[in-house]
């Protein structure tokens, strides 16, 4: 949580200096539900790929059908048995057969598409339905008549391939826009029906999860699955989250640790008190995020939606000027129609249909189960232009959590690591926050941490404990002043170091000597120094954006090698930050934690919230990082460009399709003998889709 430090300081019960404290107020974010299918606003920029978007099991349905019914007008095509040599048998009625099967594919498959373009014709705003609904329309009419006048080769095998081809491609695109969300609906499937709730007087009883309520104390076993989010009252353990972050190592869990409905306990027991259930759980909020981010529409996507509509034109153009053009040249004949029928129908834009919003749901779909959850579909898009990364500071490039960075020992006798040791052995029962520090630092450096006897905490100066035999003493200025004990010279340094860096200093000493210090502060997050690096070979300007005193940030921008600092912000000024930057000409990524880094967020090119498990509904943001990893922000840029390659990719050879084909089915050069027949015309436009849908599914890959 980000935090704005003042010059002043205050003292806590060990004596030390500590940083004041800030109290945020949670923020509750609520999100509605998008509207169904029947409801929805069809005006707009919102075309039909979202209008339909509830559909997929009525287009996986009527896909199987239609492809076992068009078996029969493939096998008895006259193309398609010239092309590839077959000659099934004949039967009486065989033409008639054809014909009936292709009018039951178009009532059956066909008309969704007809339906699904009415809002765009009623609003005047052609686009994919439409163009859909004027290919098969014409295919049809055409073919009817060419079969009962006798007016040539028909359309049927081109009509049903057609309808076909855009039932697969619109059942594909609506799964995989789903798939980010069926995903994490699997993760509710992984929550305990009950629970093993710890009543007032210490007995075990099993309720139903959805009945437990904010402070209930729950038992969880060893290899049970946590019922809902919460805080570790007592116990320790390792909890398999790599469901919910991707985290593939189980994170140990001890006393006070927050753990996350869903995840899976490992071999300890835990006591947890809960503190969320059921819609205000994280495994919740993730769940309306991601469906929130299916509901949003890219740049890139809108743009092939209108592309789809001057399409619908462009055709209705070239098949106007094939007829004057025919008619001139030939007069009026059954040719004409043949010309203007192939020109409406090889306009039907599968491939363009397909292009962008394959790659968007499936760009979602991988980013949910890398931790990364898309909010907005812009965002991600966006974030290929980047150019300034800011990141807050406190909690966001820092742990947002005192540790020790660094100590001195006084003597010879004592190493710096030992006399950390005996810290924490002295500190290993209390439940002060730098308590906390010292034993959480000894146990990620590795140092023996010696059994303690006989604590006893010291309230305002610190704490007290037999250690190897030993009274020894943790605390901090007024613990040194009531034992009278001077601190020595390596010790002093360590404190002017702290002085100027605004760290807390705690001392460890026995009645007659001071044996070394510790110098406590916010401790770097160990991704931050790499995701900092990595952001630069990108070729990105990287700036540290934070309320703490100048001299803390200088310290931690040093570290991490950050040569853009802003400090002394406060909260609400971060905005005004942000907008500076843009002003002065860069597309800027705000990297906070959601909450007081909101306006800043919402102001950024791209806001990308960044917080652990249960803080992941942050609303400002257009994309959270589940795991709270900095290097996760490169992950983000990398799979933006990477989306951006692949639509780009699919649009050209959609358009370049068109491009070709139209000319040609129109007969611009028939005087050189090149014409389009449409049985070439439907098989280069079914290529072309899936090329483009095989084009898309590559991204899967990306990790």
């Amino acid at each position: 949580m980000s935090q704005n430090h003042s010059s002043s300081t205050d003292h806590d019960h060990h004596g030390a200096q500590t940083e004041p404290s800030q109290t945020v107020t949670e923020a509750h974010v609520h999100v509605e539900a998008p509207p169904s299918t029947e409801h929805a606003d069809h005006g707009g920029d919102h075309q039909s790929h979202e209008d339909h978007s509830g559909h997929e099991e009525l287009f996986r349905r009527r896909f199987w059908v239609c492809l076992l019914l068009s078996l029969p007008v493939l096998l008895y095509s006259p193309s398609l048995q010239n092309w590839l040599g077959l000659r099934p048998p004949p039967f009486p009625g065989s033409e008639l057969a054809v014909t009936v099967l292709s009018l039951v594919i178009f009532i059956y498959g066909g008309l969704p598409f007809l339906q699904l373009a009415r809002p765009e014709i009623r609003q005047r705003r052609p686009g994919m339905m439409t163009l859909i609904s004027l290919a098969i329309s014409v295919a049809l009419l055409y073919s009817l008549a060419a079969y009962f006048f006798r007016l040539g080769e028909t359309f049927f095998w081109e009509l049903v391939t057609l309808i076909d081809i855009m039932l697969l491609g619109h059942w594909l695109e609506m799964r995989s826009v789903r798939g980010a969300s069926a995903a994490l609906d699997e993760l509710g499937r992984l929550l305990p029906d009950t629970a093993e709730r710890i009543e007032e007087k210490g007995q075990v009883s099993t309720v139903s999860a959805a009945t437990l309520a904010l402070d209930d104390l729950v038992l969880v076993r060893p290899g049970a699955a946590i019922p809902a989010d919460g805080t570790v009252d007592s116990g320790a353990s390792a909890v398999d989250e790599s469901m919910i972050t991707g985290e593939s190592s189980p994170v140990p869990k001890e006393a006070t640790s927050k753990v996350i409905a869903g995840s899976i306990n490992g071999d300890g027991s835990l006591r947890v008190r809960v503190t969320a259930v059921g819609d205000a759980t994280a495994l919740a909020g993730i769940m309306r995020l991601v469906r929130e981010a299916q509901t949003s529409q890219s740049r890139t996507q809108v743009l092939a939606d209108r592309a789809a509509g001057w399409l619908f034109y462009v055709a209705i153009g070239v098949a106007a000027i094939t007829a004057v053009a025919w008619t001139i040249a030939i007069g009026f004949r059954t040719e004409v129609l043949a010309r203007v029928a192939t020109v409406l129908v090889i306009a039907c834009p599968h491939a363009l249909g397909l292009a962008v919003p394959l790659v968007v749901a499936i760009s979602t779909t991988v980013a949910a189960r890398a931790g990364i959850l898309v909010r907005d579909r812009l965002a991600l898009e966006r974030a290929r232009g980047v150019d300034t990364v800011v990141f807050d500071k406190t909690g966001t490039l820092t742990l947002g959590e005192r540790r020790v960075v660094a100590y001195r020992s006084a003597g010879q006798d004592l190493s710096p690591e030992e006399a950390l040791g005996l810290a924490a052995a002295v500190e290993a029962d209390s439940e002060h926050s730098i308590a906390r520090a010292i034993a959480a630092s000894a146990a990620e450096t590795g140092v023996e941490v010696p059994a303690a006897t006989e604590f006893a905490a010291l309230p305002g100066r610190g704490a007290r404990a037999h250690v190897s035999g030993r009274r020894l003493y943790v605390g901090g200025h007024a613990l040194l002043a009531e034992l009278g004990l001077e601190k020595p010279q390596a010790v002093e340094k360590l404190e002017t170091e702290a002085d100027r860096s605004g760290w807390t200093v705690a001392y460890l000493a026995d009645d007659e000597t001071v044996h070394a210090g510790f110098a406590l502060a916010d401790a770097l997050r160990p991704e931050s120094l790499e995701a900092v690096q990595r952001l630069q070979k990108l070729g990105m300007q990287v700036a540290m954006l934070t309320g703490d005193k100048a001299e803390v940030a200088a310290d931690v921008a040093q570290a991490l090698g950050i040569d853009e600092v802003l400090a002394e912000v406060l909260p609400e000024n971060k905005e005004r930050e942000i907008r500076r930057l843009q002003e002065s000409g860069r597309v800027v990524a705000m990297v906070g934690d959601g909450v007081n880094d909101a306006p800043a967020l919402a102001r950024a090119d791209v806001g990308i919230a960044i917080g652990s498990g249960t803080d992941v509904a942050a609303e400002s943001a257009g994309i959270i990082l589940v795991r709270s990893d900095p290097g996760d922000v490169v992950r983000v840029m990398d799979l933006s460009r990477a989306a951006y390659r692949k639509m780009v990719q699919n649009l050209a050879w959609a358009a370049g399709y068109n491009i070709i084909a139209l000319p040609l089915a129109a007969g611009l050069l028939y005087p050189w003998g090149i014409l389009l027949s449409p049985a070439v015309g439907a098989l280069l436009m079914s290529l072309s889709t899936i090329i483009v849908a095989l084009n898309a599914q590559t991204l899967r890959r990306w990790n």
